[in-house]
């Protein structure tokens, strides 16, 4: 009922009948269930969880109930009313709001509700309470008598849940069993509370103590143990001592383990029933301490160019951690000179975050001035960011940023500009093959058509300008002189993602002689000279000549075979430390270590690991060693994704060999571990028909090939 409607006496009483009516009837429906579960409750849980638990139930029926009473409010009540009674006359709602006193409502709507307020004194009224549903009822009370008689006598049949609820209460009654808590104390570092477990399985930070209260199921004299321990899986123990009828015990635990309760039983016959649970393992998973988390968010790229007129830079980092933060330090270094001549000078400041202990947020504005920075110089620096813990800190170290401020152009190098590489890159040898297809190219010409042979030289002259710009690279050449490659030029204006755009934005500057790669003046020169020669190689090829550009083609291979014989090809400077020469193998003859370059390819092996052996035993249903596969999850439980799992698993096979699916599973999580097969030169398979007709045809006399286009004379 709407509790704002103010109906007459004589309906009220009518709706409160209905209403009674209505509780009665869902109150039927309900308390059988409700009466059931609370036997269950108290049958198998302690006084304090069942009482708990019944008024949860409670307040589940009252919301029930309320619910349903929802629709018998005054207006429904009004409706029915005009459905029943006539005299009524369909207009029973001008009684809402009625309570016998004379209304304020004037006209026709209070003269008919003052003819309403005297027939509602004679008129009888209908019973509108709701009926019994009685059919429905007793099939309900039917079904959970028979509910409840197959669980009193069929203790098979119990849910899973309902053995899981009375395994608390009833597990101090078997003899043998266990049960308990497990308190845990994390490090102090992690500001973390205390927490306990019903459990004997646990999850908890790395560090973290571990109380044991474990009670052991059985009479005061008959099933109790002398003594209790909890036997790791590593072959450590752990010795718990009685206090009352609780065994206790603490540890703390860096990694994580797998433990069984093992009993000094009193009479090993009475305990028999109660191994199988005894010999269960537990697990206990240790969560690691990871590294801060560290983002740079100012600057945006590795390499940085020094911008006309700035002044400053300003740096802007983003850590986080698990537990909390620790130490914030930013390295600074500064890098002068150039060639054999830079001097390094770095320093070290303490940075103080904004935010909480988990995150902050460092920024720190750097005086290019006060640091003493000119032109040519470099300003290096890297964050590094320790967490919380005690001993020793998890650390995170970003990758260097630099800061350039770059040297004018020289006309030419002089001394070192960095360090010595011994070869050029491979692609220097590839001007040999530009000369093949070339020649062939010329022999091919009395048979191929003009417009096809004009193609083909045209492809030859494209190859060779891309192999000339792949050398100029080495000369600090991005795009080639306009003054000899008018029509080769680009546009001024260069759209996103262009060649040059993306060189000067990401720091690849060819253009710029610290950051370049950079050459001796004299292979400089050679270099140069065989440029010039291909630029001549092109223009002829692209003239459709292959015969005049094979000249500039051989001069080419010439000068490149010389700069490949160069004693030094110079790099630019890089940060970085050479290892120390051996002395004491200088003269020696001591060439342990060393390799020919001009040797045959030798075969890597695989690197020898027992996974093999373990994984070849276990399909070969055999047994593996034992003790060297669990020395071996041991040595590798960081890197494997779940070594408690493998060595609960390995454990079950152990105890039960017969055991088909532990096989099966231990075998799967060792596949994955097997290392991958090393790569070997395979022998070359020996030719059939067909590949000897081919070699043959290679090493005899060259044979004019049909051609459809030159014996037909057509165009392409």
């Amino acid at each position: 009922m709407n509790p704002r409607a103010r109906l007459p006496e004589r309906l009220a009483g009518l709706a409160a009948a209905v209403r009674r009516r209505a509780v009665a009837i869902r109150a039927a429906f309900t308390l059988p269930p409700l009466m059931v579960g609370a036997w269950l409750l108290a049958e198998h849980n302690d006084a304090r969880t069942a009482g708990g638990a019944l008024i949860g139930l409670l307040l589940l029926l009252a919301v029930f109930i309320a619910q349903g009473l929802r629709r018998f409010d005054a207006v429904w009540l009004l409706r029915r009313l005009n459905a029943a009674v006539p005299q009524f006359e369909d207009s029973a709602m001008l009684l809402l709001g009625s309570n016998g006193t004379r209304s304020r409502a004037s006209g026709l709507s209070a003269l008919q509700r003052a003819r309403l307020e005297m027939r509602l004194k004679s008129v009888a009224l209908p019973d509108l309470r709701p009926r019994y549903p009685l059919r429905a009822l007793g099939l309900s009370w039917l079904a959970l008598g028979l509910v409840t008689l197959a669980v009193q006598t069929l203790p098979r049949l119990k849910p899973a849940w309902l053995h899981a609820a009375g395994t608390s209460a009833a597990a101090t009654s078997a003899p043998g069993a266990v049960s308990g808590i497990l308190a845990i104390e994390p490090p102090a570092y992690t500001r973390l509370g205390p927490e306990e477990t019903a459990a004997l399985d646990a999850k908890f930070p790395e560090g973290s103590e571990v109380r044991f209260a474990l009670r052991i199921g059985g009479s005061a004299d008959a099933g109790r143990p002398r003594g209790v321990d909890l036997v790791f899986l590593d072959r450590s123990r752990l010795s718990l001592r009685r206090d009352g009828e609780v065994w206790r015990g603490e540890r703390v635990f860096t990694s994580s383990a797998l433990y069984r309760v093992q009993q000094d039983a009193r009479d090993p016959p009475a305990q028999a029933p109660s191994s199988a649970s005894a010999e269960r393992l537990h697990r206990l998973e240790v969560i690691a301490d990871r590294p801060p988390e560290v983002i740079v968010r100012t600057p945006d790229h590795t390499l940085s160019l020094l911008q006309k007129g700035q002044k400053s830079w300003d740096l802007v980092f983003e850590a986080s951690d698990d537990y909390g933060l620790g130490v914030a330090e930013l390295s600074v270094a500064h890098a002068q000179g150039s060639g054999d001549n830079i001097k390094t000078t770095e320093q070290t400041l303490r940075l103080d975050g904004d935010g909480d202990q988990r995150h902050r947020v460092y920024r720190k504005t750097l005086d290019l001035a006060a640091l003493g920075v000119a032109e040519g110089d470099d300003v290096i620096v890297r964050l590094r960011v320790a967490d919380n813990h005690p001993a020793p800190p998890n650390v995170t170290q970003t990758a260097s940023f630099i800061l350039r401020w770059p040297a004018q152009v020289e006309t030419a190098s002089s001394g070192m500009e960095g360090l010595v590489q011994k070869t050029l890159p491979a692609y220097f040898s590839s001007e040999r093959q530009i000369i093949i297809d070339t020649e062939a190219l010329q022999g091919d010409r009395e048979r191929l058509a003009p417009a096809r042979f004009a193609a083909r030289a045209d492809q030859l002259g494209v190859e060779q300008r891309q192999l000339r710009l792949r050398y100029g690279e080495f000369l600090g050449e991005e795009s080639e002189p306009s003054a000899q490659h008018d029509a080769d030029t680009q546009p001024s204006t260069r759209a996103f993602g262009a060649e040059g755009n993306l060189s000067a934005e990401y720091g690849h500057v060819h253009d710029k002689p610290e950051a370049a790669t950079l050459l001796d003046p004299d292979t400089r020169r050679l270099l140069k000279a065989a440029l010039d020669e291909m630029w001549q190689a092109e223009l002829h090829l692209r003239q459709a000549d292959p015969g005049l550009a094979l000249p500039y083609e051989y001069k080419a291979l010439s000068l490149i075979k010389q700069v490949q014989q160069a004693e030094r090809i110079y790099l630019a400077r890089a940060g970085v430390q050479l290892p120390q020469v051996d002395l004491s193998r200088r003269l020696s003859g001591d060439r342990a270590g060393l390799t020919d370059r001009d040797s045959g390819s030798v075969a890597r092996t695989a690197e020898p690991t027992p996974v093999v052996g373990f994984y070849q035993a276990l399909t070969d249903d055999r047994s593996p060693d034992w003790g060297a596969l669990n020395a071996w999850v041991h040595a590798h439980e960081k890197v494997l994704p779940d070594a408690l799992g493998l060595e609960s698993t390995a454990d079950r096979l152990q105890r039960d060999p017969a055991c088909g699916i532990c096989r099966t599973q231990l075998a799967a999580m060792l596949w994955t571990q097997l290392p991958p097969p090393a790569p070997a030169i395979q022998p070359r398979a020996a030719p059939d028909r067909a590949g000897e007709a081919y070699l043959d045809a290679l090493s005899g006399p060259a044979a004019a090939p049909a051609n459809p286009e030159s014996a037909a004379g057509s165009q392409p």
